[in-house]
């Protein structure tokens, strides 16, 4: 009975624990110990012996943030009524720790061999063993550690006690862990750097005005208006059907295109003071044709005022003197009938 519970007991101390688990990012301790220990013995039935007691010692490694392997030697020894019983024997551990932490439960299993004497007869057999365990971390140096485990033994026909070879015994060791060295720092695993996306401005023209966005000092230029090496707009031709027949009175279409460049100029401003000239065909008189290209320039001044543009705006007809096509065909005349604004150098 006292086995269940003790085996019982231990599987509830290591289950409880192990929602106490909190990873390590990085687990580097992996430092040799010894691991003296004392013993008591609850002896099975088979045997016809008293409970007892002993002792031994470990020699262990770290393997890593769940393995420990350890050597194992102990002697323990107790009475009976086939005289007193002396166990000394050794085996090789492999502990899995469920989480490490200052309060860190584990499970070990052990093979090895014992020298089992009753008396006068001794036999050498295996043992092994299987139980539950905790460690408590007093300082980077020293551990509290205790186990309870099942072992079986079988001295193969050595005849230490008569009927039976094989025994079953239960062990409760309490002892202490002391690492060598210092214990290694926990540290952060590193998240693989990923460098951002380079941003190559010389090969983005945003407003495609021509100049790339490392040299534009005018973002937002103007759409269809020249510009100088800075990207800053000089001039904008609005060519096309703009006004309505032998009037100053803007075209809807004149009016769609004169707020987009409003919206333009308000949302990146150039300082310069623009000239708005009005441009005409050779159709009609030259004096006709330059009163109908001033109405026009101002018709335009006064809608882009409207619209908000605070740059200094100037209006001057020129009538038909600058052309830019041929006005002996339509296509010539259409080119020349126009407006233009032009941004004065500072």
């Amino acid at each position: 009975m006292l086995k269940k519970n003790l085996l019982t007991s231990a599987t509830l101390i290591g289950m409880g624990f192990v929602p106490l688990a909190q990873a390590a990012d990085q687990f580097l301790d992996n430092r040799w110990y010894v691991a003296p220990f004392a013993s008591y013995v609850e002896t099975g039935g088979d045997r016809k012996a008293a409970d007892g007691w002993g002792g031994g010692l470990g020699v262990g490694k770290i393997i890593d943030e769940h393995f420990n392997a350890e050597l194992r030697g102990f002697y323990q020894g107790f009475g009976g009524t086939n005289g007193p019983w002396d166990l000394a024997g050794g085996t090789a551990d492999l502990q899995y720790y469920f989480f490490r932490d200052k309060f860190s439960p584990y499970a070990v299993m052990g093979l090895g061999a014992m020298n089992t004497c009753a008396s006068a007869n001794c036999g050498v057999g295996f043992i092994g063993e299987a139980g539950l365990g905790v460690s408590y971390e007093v300082a980077d140096n020293l551990l509290i550690r205790s186990d309870v485990r099942y072992r079986y033994n079988n001295n193969f026909n050595a005849h230490v006690q008569s009927g039976t070879d094989e025994f079953h015994d239960m062990t409760v060791n309490l002892g202490v862990v002391i690492p060598f060295g210092e214990k290694p720092k926990y540290v952060a695993k590193a998240e693989p750097y990923i460098a951002p996306p380079v941003d190559d401005c010389s090969t983005r023209d945003s407003d495609a005005d021509g100049v790339n966005d490392c040299l534009d000092k005018c973002p937002g230029t103007i759409k269809g208006a020249t510009v100088d090496h800075n990207g800053c707009a000089v001039r904008l031709i609005l060519k096309g059907q703009h006004f309505k027949y032998d009037s100053a009175e803007l075209t809807e279409k004149a009016q769609g295109i004169l707020d987009d460049v409003a919206g333009s100029l308000i949302a990146y401003p150039q300082k310069n003071d623009i000239e708005i000239q009005g441009h005409a065909s050779s159709e009609g008189t030259d004096s006709y044709n330059m009163k109908l290209s001033q109405r026009r320039a101002h018709s335009v001044l006064d809608y882009l005022k409207m619209k908000g543009v605070t740059n200094n705006l100037s209006a001057k007809g020129y009538g038909e003197t600058q052309p830019i096509a041929d006005n002996a065909t339509e296509a010539g005349k259409s080119e020349n009938r126009r407006v233009e604004l032009i941004w004065i150098e500072e």
